[in-house]
Formats: structure tokens, sequence, C-alpha cells
């Protein structure tokens, strides 16, 4: 079996089995192309190859980055502004790579500045293009849709409702689930973590989850810091767990271990499951964490900030009433959402000594996410598995073989190609 690992030269050799060019921009996207990868690895047995880029967890499955992923891991105008040289220098470089790699098909995940920039600018290769996890167009601008038919050549949503909206704007669009289903964060050994952690069992234990782009823990960690010190006047004992992501992992221990609390740390996935079942609420930047927190029934508080420039402009554009995926899926606010002005440390302590206080409201917080649970599982295979039988599809059909339907999917013909 020829192995799997590639480098950007290795990519360029006679190795047997499709080349796939993947590209991840932070550490959620890192985290799901991994996943991919390695469902890819199963479905042809081994006989394929990867180049593009990406972070740690996509190197433990055999790639080596054309550049720091890190450099991709910004958001918001006037974060991105300053680093536009760079960043149109590592677009250069990336669509470069691309035309001499000539991959069997570039699949783009997540982070769609960059993703769409990348595919507008090898469009003309004739390489065909898989994006994985649609941008929320549904949230901002819808009309923008039509302008991603012509880029890509499918889309592979997470959420239910994405097809029927994608489909009205011509873009081929297959649903294969939210990954988060995959993250194995059920069933966490509480009591173990907590006997392993010196926390004892009448502690009280906030998970905090500040976000994986430097931008986003810069506008979280005092403010999250600052509402667990007030948290704690009123919860005697409190202490917070914070898992943190690889590329942000100094900014946070050192904000961190400042706190008024005692914090644990958690850098890497393996205690995540067990932190989330030993913790009675958390305190979450909006985001996929959210999700994350939902499938282990863990009562939440959702918090963002961003630049008041940003802030502006989503305030202008925004089509949807709630930020956090939770409230957005079940249509109702489930759990509470301090954003912008709202985001200071007395609400957050407010909300998350309602939270902690109240049984009730945890248990309804609970009940909504079995609501969640069944609409982001789809039947038949997991989502990294109906992923890469998806990218796959695409690849058979530049190679010319014939189209098999993928393994477990539940297809709706006018939702996909």
């Amino acid at each position: 079996m020829p192995s799997t690992t590639s480098t950007p030269a290795a990519a360029e050799s006679t190795l047997e089995g499709p080349l796939i060019f993947v590209v991840a921009g932070e550490a959620s996207g890192d985290a799901l192309a991994a996943r991919l990868m390695a469902a890819l690895k199963t479905a042809t047995g081994g006989r394929v190859r990867f180049a593009g880029i990406g972070g740690t967890r996509m190197a433990t499955q055999g790639l080596v980055s054309e550049f720091p992923m890190a450099e991709l891991s910004i958001m918001g105008f006037t974060e991105v502004v300053p680093r536009i040289p760079r960043l149109l220098r590592r677009l250069r470089q990336s669509a470069r790579a691309v035309r001499r790699l000539r991959p069997d098909v570039v699949v783009t995940v997540d982070s769609p500045g960059f993703a769409f920039r990348l595919a507008r600018r090898i469009r003309s290769s004739s390489v065909p293009i898989v994006h994985y996890v649609a941008p929320q167009l549904w949230a901002w601008r819808p009309g923008r849709a039509r302008h991603m038919a012509p880029l890509i050549d499918r889309l592979l949503v997470l959420l239910p409702f994405e097809p029927d909206f994608f489909k009205d704007f011509g873009v081929p669009c297959r649903y294969v689930g939210h990954p988060v289903i995959e993250a194995g964060l059920t069933g966490g050994d509480g009591p173990g973590f907590r006997a392993r952690h010196g926390v004892g069992a009448e502690t009280p234990l906030v998970c905090v989850l500040p976000g994986s782009r430097h931008t986003e823990v810069a506008k979280h960690l005092s403010v999250f810091g600052r509402a667990l010190g007030r948290l704690a006047r009123s919860h005697a004992g409190l202490a917070a767990v914070v898992p943190i992501a690889p590329a942000v992992a100094p900014a946070v221990r050192a904000a961190a271990l400042e706190w008024p609390v005692p914090v644990i740390l958690l850098e890497g996935g393996d205690e995540k499951a067990d932190a989330f079942a030993a913790c009675d609420a958390a305190l979450a930047k909006s985001g996929t964490g959210t999700l994350e927190l939902a499938l282990a029934d863990l009562p939440m508080v959702v918090a963002y900030r961003a630049g008041a420039l940003t802030a502006a402009i989503v305030r202008r554009v925004v089509r949807v009433p709630y930020a956090s995926l939770p409230n957005i899926l079940l249509g109702r606010e489930l759990v509470p959402e301090k954003i912008q002005a709202d985001c200071t440390a007395s609400e957050l302590a407010e909300a998350l000594d309602a939270l902690l206080s109240d049984e009730a409201l945890r248990a309804a917080q609970r009940a909504g996410f079995a609501e969640i649970r069944g609409m982001i599982s789809p039947d038949g295979a997991p989502p990294s598995e109906r992923a890469a039988a998806a990218v796959l599809e695409v690849v058979n059909a530049v190679r010319g073989a014939p189209l098999a339907p993928p393994a477990g999917t539940r297809e709706n013909a006018e939702n996909a190609t």
C-alpha cells in the first residue's frame, strides 16, 4: 500500500491514488478536514494523497502544509485589513501550488473569504472544487449565494435547512450532517475528571470557550475572566475549565492564569468530553463550540464581541434574530445570548448565576438540546464518511469512472448534482 504522507514535492510523484488538495484556515476547519482525510483513507484503502494548507490535526493525517495555517486564522474587517498584503501573498502561493500539482480535486474547508478567492484564481485550471461548510449567507446576504455557483462544483453543508436555501441559487449542494456528532463528546466521565484534577464533587465548575482565533480570544478573555470573578462572589470555590485551540494556546494560557478563579487548562482534545461532563455550566463564544456543548448536554451562556467597525457592518446586514447555532436551529432563544454591548462582566455573571442556581433552567436547555441532536444527525453513515463519498464522486467523475451512490446517504436529487 502506498504511503499517504505527502509533502508539496512528494505530491508530484507517481504514487497510486488521487491527489486531493485540502485547504483549511482555522482550528475548527483543521479538525473537520482531518476527519475528512481519515474517511478518504478508509474509503480508498489508503490509496490517496494529500497536499494543501492545514494545521496540526491535518498533519496527523499526512499533510505537510504549504505554509502555517495560523496565518489565515483571522476574521472581521478591521482585523483583516492590516494583514491584506500577507494574505494576498499566501493566496498567490496557494494558487501556484494547485496549478503546479494538478490535483484531482481541491477541497476548501470553511474560511469562505480565503476559500472563494482561491477558487476564483484557480477556476481556469479546470480542477474541480468542493467547498465543505456553507457560509452562513442565509443569515447575512442571501443574494450573494448566486455568486458561488460559478466557483464550485459541489457544496457540502452541515445544517438540514441549507440545501433548500442554496438550491434556489443554483448551487450544487449535498447535506452531510454536522461533524459535532463525530467529536466523541457524549458519555464523558465527569467524576473521573474532577478526581484527576482535584475538584470536589460539590465545587461549581464552569467550562469556558473563548474562541479559536487570535482576534476572538483578544476580545473575550478579559471580559470572561472578570465575569468569573463576579460569579465567584456568589458561588464559593468556583473553578473554570478552558479547552485551548492550538493556534491561540499561548495567549489563552497567559490570560487565563491571571483570572481570579482556579483554572484547568486543557491542551489537546483527550479530556474534552470528560471536562464537559464534569462541568455545571458553560460560557462560550458563539460558534461551533455551542453545538459541541449542546451535544454534551451542558447548559450554556453564549457571548460574542467583535471590533466596533465589524459589529456595525454586521448589524446592517444580519437577517436572523439569533447569533448562536442552537437558537438558530430551534428558531427560539433556548440559550441566553450576550452580544456586543451586552457582553459585559456583569451581564455574563448574572446569566451564569441564574443557570447555576436554577435546575429548571438547566433542564429546559437540555430538553432543547435533545431536539437539536435529532436535527443534525442524518440517517446513515457519519458525516465524515458522507463527505468523503461526495468528494470521491467528484474525483471519479473527473477520472471517467462510473459513479456509485455514496453508501449510507439520504439523497434528494434536486439538492445534489
